[in-house]
């Protein structure tokens, strides 16, 4: 389970940041729809919903740290064919991050919420001349965007495991550790258990156990029963059992012996 856990954390982490890449350099729609240059003018058509606007040029040096700069740009987007004074699609500004590959960059700039499937026609307009074939491009995010949300769910998955199989070793660890007394050899002289031939004679029979000696008796001498007792007359004067004549009579009966 260990092994198992640590290879899947390894190929989530890996999942996770390759799809990212390739979702931003590769799977990323951005100009599915088209893209108009700037200025100018096209007709495109729009799917209902919400259309990705991404600003998109050559670079001839290096962009700033701060990303792509956008320039002031004007724009009129209004359905093909719609009444004369039909309301245009307005961009809802939302800036994302500068994608440069190969000198060729572009920076999200905003969304479209088309109402309905159609033809839109749009004109462009705007203070581009320090760029390179600078144009709007409109289409989606990568149409596998969520994996790696995939690859984060697995990452979590396999920290749980992780978590399980240690707790799991740790008891089973725990759980086969021999006690002191069947460590190695047979303790108590015990033989190992007997063995057959194929002739179906048993083997040399099993030694029998070490016995014991039982321990021996202790017959306390006179001097010895002399302590005891003496000791025993100071705790009974210190916890006042016995007054300090009583002792001193005592004292002298054990002193003197019988």
């Amino acid at each position: 389970m260990t092994t198992i856990a640590v290879l899947t954390l390894v190929a989530s982490i890996i999942g996770f940041f390759v799809t990212l890449m390739l979702n931003v350099f590769v799977f990323d729609e951005y100009d599915a729809y088209g893209e108009v240059p700037i200025p100018g003018s096209a007709s495109l058509q729009l799917p209902a919903g919400d259309v990705t606007v991404s600003f998109h040029t050559q670079l001839i040096g290096s962009t700033t740290g701060n990303g792509l700069p956008v320039p002031s740009l004007k724009y009129r987007i209004a359905s093909s064919g719609a009444p004369q004074g039909s309301p245009d699609l307005e961009m809802v500004e939302d800036y994302g991050s500068t994608t440069t590959v190969n000198n060729d960059a572009r920076v999200r700039i905003g969304y479209l919420h088309v109402p309905t499937e159609g033809t839109f026609d749009i004109n462009l307009d705007g203070n581009v001349s320090a760029y390179l074939s600078p144009r709007l491009a409109f289409g989606h995010g990568s149409s596998h965007g969520n994996l790696p949300v995939v690859f984060a769910v697995v990452f979590g998955f396999a920290i749980v495991d992780l978590v399980i199989a240690r707790v799991w070793a740790a008891r089973v660890r725990r759980t086969a550790t021999p006690s002191p007394g069947f460590a190695g050899s047979p303790v108590g002289g015990l033989g190992a258990a007997p063995t057959w031939s194929a002739g179906g004679h048993s083997a040399p029979p099993m030694p029998r156990p070490m016995s014991v000696p039982p321990p021996t008796s202790f017959t306390p001498s006179d001097e010895g029963i002399r302590v005891q007792s003496l000791n025993a007359l100071a705790r009974l004067r210190d916890s006042g059992a016995l007054t300090q004549d009583e002792y001193e009579a005592e004292k002298r009966r054990v002193l003197d012996g019988p």
